[in-house]
């Protein structure tokens, strides 16, 4: 696939370092030396000094002949620009990062397409859509739902009180036959290898397990493994970003009580003026003091979405010190995902990889509708739409040649989220979740072209 990227900022660097490795044909695109430096002494890509809504810019790069512009520069305006210039020169697809979330929830109503923008992606509204699913789910580390819910995906550490710790996935099974869940990713204590399990891999105490739930499954995978569901009402966050802002609107509009601190004053009082229902408290949150005026003990959840990532590490592990049962922590640098459930923080989430996660989804082969990374995993979950011609249409699930290192986690048919065995019957229109290892991908891909 020919990528042409523009802005080569912390999302455009780790998108193009992500499809590099994958061998795409990538141009990054900035007026920014030291940034092109960097990338093209690390990375196998091509790079083009310059303005990327230079027309002069976006013939040099070809943009006639690619498959795909993704402008991610930190300027809406720019991204808007190129995406409907590039369109107008010959690009096939155009994907613009935005900031105002306004223009999301109008698309149709706008109508970007016919300006040329086929797809707008808020890596700050993905966020805050994260940290919202992940207090619904309060116990679970990391969730994704697919077709609002019809699937779900939950993340776990397993704890001795867990039901099925010793037993194999098939003798989970048995003792449990009316279960509706599939595990789909372990990774063992203290290693880094994924894997993908089959009917005679053993659960540990001590796994990161990720499972894939039809509607109703999460509760039965509470009684499971051991977690409590613990209602969250009280919510702390710290740092008045453009994600902390989206979060606190998202969670007013779902009537939990918000705490917002903001250090710079003039913020702060913006901040009041617009979100009336929250609680606005201009203060710095590093101060643990402040937090105890505030009763940070008294609250189920702090989250920290300040531009510092060390300061939101820190502000999280002082909230979980006193207390807080849920903590979610922004951070910059991927490294820190390695060390989330070591440190004691429950969640570390990133903007960079929710946008590259939305993104790939339109790079990969087959109708991909959605896409997800597991943390901490070297695992892709991929959502396909069944088409007459995919080579598993009209084939029951034991029947397919599938590789092993992957896994059909869930399908949805009709709305409906089902969790299927070797004897479910795969038909066109199908929506079908695969978790698998990057060494199959092209060949799941082949199965659903």
């Amino acid at each position: 696939m020919k990528i042409i990227i523009a802005g080569a900022g912390e999302v455009g660097f780790h998108l193009a370092k992500l499809l590099s490795f994958e061998s795409q044909d990538i141009t990054l695109i900035d007026p920014d030396k030291e940034c092109l430096n960097y990338a093209d002494s690390h990375l196998d890509i091509r790079v083009i000094k310059g303005d990327a809504t230079s027309i002069s810019i976006l013939k040099d790069a070809r943009v006639e002949n690619v498959d795909m512009v993704i402008s991610v520069t930190s300027s809406e305006t720019t991204n808007i620009t190129v995406c409907v210039l590039a369109k107008q020169l010959g690009a096939k697809r155009t994907i613009a990062r935005i900031s105002n979330t306004e223009f999301i929830e109008n698309k149709e109503e706008v109508g970007f397409i016919k300006f040329g923008i086929d797809e707008l992606i808020s890596p700050e509204a993905l966020a805050a859509s994260e940290i919202e699913l992940l207090l619904n789910q309060s116990a679970f580390s990391d969730s994704y739902e697919f077709e609002d819910g019809a699937l779900t995906m939950v993340g776990t550490t397993l704890s001795e009180t867990a039901l099925f710790v010793n037993k194999t996935v098939r003798e989970a099974a048995e003792i449990f036959p009316e279960l509706h869940f599939m595990p789909i990713a372990i990774q063992r204590s203290g290693t880094q290898y994924t894997i993908i399990p089959r009917g005679d891999t053993k659960f540990k105490e001590g796994d990161q397990v990720y499972f894939v739930t039809s509607k109703g499954g999460v509760e039965e995978l509470y009684k499971l493994t051991g977690k409590v569901k613990e209602q969250i009402k009280k919510v702390m966050i710290l740092g008045g970003s453009k994600i902390g802002y989206k979060t606190t609107c998202d969670l007013c509009d779902h009537k939990f009580r918000v705490k917002l601190i903001e250090s710079d004053k003039d913020k702060a009082f913006d901040l009041a003026d617009d979100l009336p229902n929250a609680l606005i408290i201009n203060g710095d949150g590093r101060n643990v003091e402040l937090l105890e005026e505030e009763n940070i003990d008294d609250m189920d959840a702090f989250i920290a979405v300040t531009g510092n990532s060390e300061t939101n590490i820190m502000s999280c592990l002082v909230a979980k010190s006193k207390g807080v049962r849920k903590t979610i922590a922004l951070v910059e640098n991927m490294d820190y995902f390695q060390l989330s459930h070591s440190i004691g923080i429950d969640t570390l989430i990133n903007k960079k990889l929710l946008a590259a996660n939305n993104i790939f989804r339109f790079i990969r082969k087959g109708e991909v509708v959605a896409m997800t990374k597991l943390n901490n995993m070297n695992a892709e979950l991929l959502e396909f739409v069944v088409k007459p011609t995919s080579e598993v249409s009209d084939n029951l699930i034991r029947d397919l040649d599938f590789p092993r290192s992957a896994i059909i986690a869930g399908v949805i048919r009709d709305g409906e989220g089902m969790i299927p065995l070797g004897g479910f019957y795969i038909k066109a229109g199908d929506r079908v979740v695969v978790c698998c290892l990057p060494k199959s991908i092209k060949k799941i891909e082949k199965l659903f072209l």
